[in-house]
């Protein structure tokens, strides 16, 4: 069995090194963020943009000469400012509206967000809306009069490890820079800012460091397959492995940013851990007054299965919980010593974070 999956899937931890998210903080930019008391007269109507049509895939994985000229105008540096400091990171465009999609832990507690493209001052951003649970956030900006670049969306299911990856962002704050490299491995876990995990990660041996969060990473054809967010890291800087949150996952979760209103997601309220036998998942903690809790689930009990879903590995009881709804109730199938039996559980809303 795969040991990299054995993990908690509500209080994960990722390996045993460093992981590190990667907006570049602690230094704001001197005047960057200085007002002015500019008088601005009404703006034209917003130019229509289309995303960047995928063009035939690159000649190869360091050949992206061409990708770049015609991508990077879509990618943007954002920059965050709030009371204790400043902070950076990257996002990208994703429509001739004006919207922009970053990580949530590059704009977390920012007072001021501003995004730069490749050319040009900084622009006035504001927070439409953020989702700790996928570490996303989406971004909006003044589109009038503006030509964008919104970037074309491909799919993370469709990919193969082995295959190209670029990365496009703003590492230390050097915009416009770009790294190459392949899909490194897929399915992996790693921990959103609310300590809960976020499963079917994309990772990448694509320089991925401090400031490249929330760009990017593309494949072959210049589409967007993730966006970039942590790495692992015994040095706190690049060591071949990125981790990007997968498009899909994206695609899903965007719509509901816009509407600005909070994501509620589904809470069982235990950790668990695969099974040695290879079948089910065994409950290493059960949150003190939480669904499962209330529902009188144990530490030690092995899930078999969540409502008709077998469970074999400990993320089934992940995906099968999260395809459900707050409130709604579930069955599980538990193994208690030498017994089976079942389990009604009524589904809360995830709190916070994982220690809720």
């Amino acid at each position: 069995m795969n040991t990299d999956r054995r993990r908690s899937n509500f209080l994960a931890a990722l390996f045993g090194a460093l992981v590190v998210a990667l907006p570049l903080g602690g230094l704001a930019i001197g005047g960057a963020f200085e007002s002015t008391n500019t008088t601005v007269a009404a703006a034209p109507p917003p130019v229509r943009s289309d995303p960047v049509a995928p063009s035939a895939p690159a000649r190869s994985a360091t050949d992206v000469s061409t990708l770049y000229e015609r991508v990077s105008p879509g990618v943007v540096s954002v920059e965050t400012r709030s009371g204790s400091g400043g902070g950076s990171g990257s996002g990208f465009v994703l429509d001739g509206e004006g919207y922009i999609l970053t990580n949530d832990h590059v704009v977390d507690g920012a007072e001021t967000v501003r995004v730069r493209f490749e050319k040009g001052a900084p622009i006035d951003a504001r927070v439409v809306g953020a989702d700790p649970s996928t570490d996303l956030a989406l971004l909006k900006i003044d589109s009038s009069g503006r030509k964008l670049t919104p970037l074309a969306l491909g799919s993370s299911a469709s990919l193969k490890v082995g295959q190209p990856a670029i990365a496009i962002g703003s590492p230390y704050r050097l915009e416009g820079t770009l790294t190459t490299g392949v899909i490194s491995a897929l399915g992996r876990s790693i921990t959103a800012p609310n300590s809960f995990s976020i499963d079917n990660v994309v990772q990448t041996d694509a320089a991925i460091n401090p400031g490249n969060s929330g760009g990017p990473l593309l494949d072959a054809r210049g589409q967007v397959v993730g966006i970039n967010a942590q790495i692992a890291s015994n040095s706190g800087s690049n060591d071949g492995v990125g981790f990007a949150i997968p498009i899909d996952m994206a695609k899903n979760v965007v719509p509901q940013l816009k509407t600005g209103k909070e994501i509620k997601r589904p809470y069982l309220g235990v950790s668990t851990s695969d099974a040695d036998t290879g079948v089910g998942a065994v409950v290493g903690r059960v949150i003190p007054g939480g669904p499962a809790d209330d529902a009188g689930l144990r530490i030690g009990d092995r899930i078999l299965s969540v409502g008709d879903r077998s469970v074999s590995e400990s993320a089934d009881v992940a995906s099968a919980i999260v395809a459900q709804k707050p409130g709604e109730e579930v069955s599980l199938r538990v193994r208690r010593g030498s017994r089976e039996l079942p389990v009604k559980v009524k589904l809360g809303t995830r709190p916070a974070n994982a220690t809720g």
